[in-house]
């Protein structure tokens, strides 16, 4: 009987560990990811020796959930090609893969699970166990889920905390709409998105006279690298936005933390909750 024992440290950050023994089915030998997001859910619940390839996202530090454990692992760019030479037996699949990629790899008979993207935890969640029962980890899936749920109870605000309105920027001036994962995420951690009073039903640009004439609580600002300042940067460095320093609170949230769920979730119910606090200090 084989022990599978999974410490993920750096990918789950912040110490979140999971630690589990037991024995489970083999499942698939090989197994590829072509999706940034599963593969960050792949790498915590499977052997390695079952993951053949992740995603080419997960080789570029800039916008990688996983960081630097991603450089650790083979990568395609979701080329037929690239995908056949690896003999899968198992492809992990989203509805952003092209068109004709997916269709070859149906004609070539490879198994192909294909996945949504997640707008809310709930759903985020599901994806997880999802991942877990078709690399036939379901143990390893339900722990991280719980180590998920654990993470945003801690991240919840005390019982009369007041919510603040806050807006996400992300590099090019995009802000982040309801009805997304990070929409929830935002309201599970004492935010309520403020997009919505800026007339956006869907991700896109504010300008930055709306923000000048009706500033958020909280602007949380992607940032790609400390080294390279995004676009919300350059936005609060205005001139004209002086005049509401006052009244806006600038929260740096990376924005590698703003993609995706499952893993991540832990990481950026931690740095919510952090922004939260500190927003509602400097309000006090």
């Amino acid at each position: 009987m084989k022990t599978c024992d999974i410490t993920r440290r750096d990918a789950l950050g912040a110490g979140a560990i999971l630690s589990l023994s037991g024995a489970e089915p083999q499942g698939p030998r090989r197994v590829v990811s072509l999706n940034p997001c599963l593969d960050a859910i792949l790498v915590h619940v499977a052997d390695r020796a079952q993951i053949a390839a992740l995603s080419h996202y997960s080789h570029d530090l800039s916008s990688s959930s996983l960081g630097r454990l991603g450089l650790s692992f083979p990568f395609t760019y979701e080329s037929a090609e690239e995908i056949m030479a690896l003999r899968p037996d198992l492809v992990l699949s989203s509805t952003y893969v092209s068109a004709p990629t997916r269709g070859a790899l149906t004609r070539l008979g490879i198994r192909t699970e294909l996945y949504g993207l997640p707008n809310t935890v709930e759903e985020s969640l599901a994806q997880v166990a999802q991942v877990a029962s078709v690399v036939r980890r379901p143990l390893r899936g339900r722990a991280l889920i719980a180590a998920i749920q654990d993470a945003l109870v801690k991240a919840t605000p005390p019982v009369g905390a007041p919510s603040l309105q806050a807006l996400i920027y992300q590099t090019g001036g995009v802000a982040t709409a309801p009805g997304t994962l990070m929409d929830d995420m935002m309201r599970r951690t004492g935010f309520t998105n403020a997009a919505a009073r800026y007339g956006l039903k869907q991700t896109g640009t504010i300008p930055i006279e709306r923000l000048i004439a009706d500033p958020p609580d909280v602007l949380l600002a992607g940032q790609l690298r400390a080294d390279a300042p995004s676009w919300a940067d350059r936005v609060l460095s205005h001139p004209a936005l002086r005049q509401i320093k006052s009244r806006m609170y600038r929260g740096t949230l990376p924005q590698r933390l703003t993609y995706c769920g499952g893993p991540v979730l832990i990481e950026t119910a931690q740095a919510l909750a952090r922004i939260h606090r500190q927003a509602l200090a400097l309000r006090s």
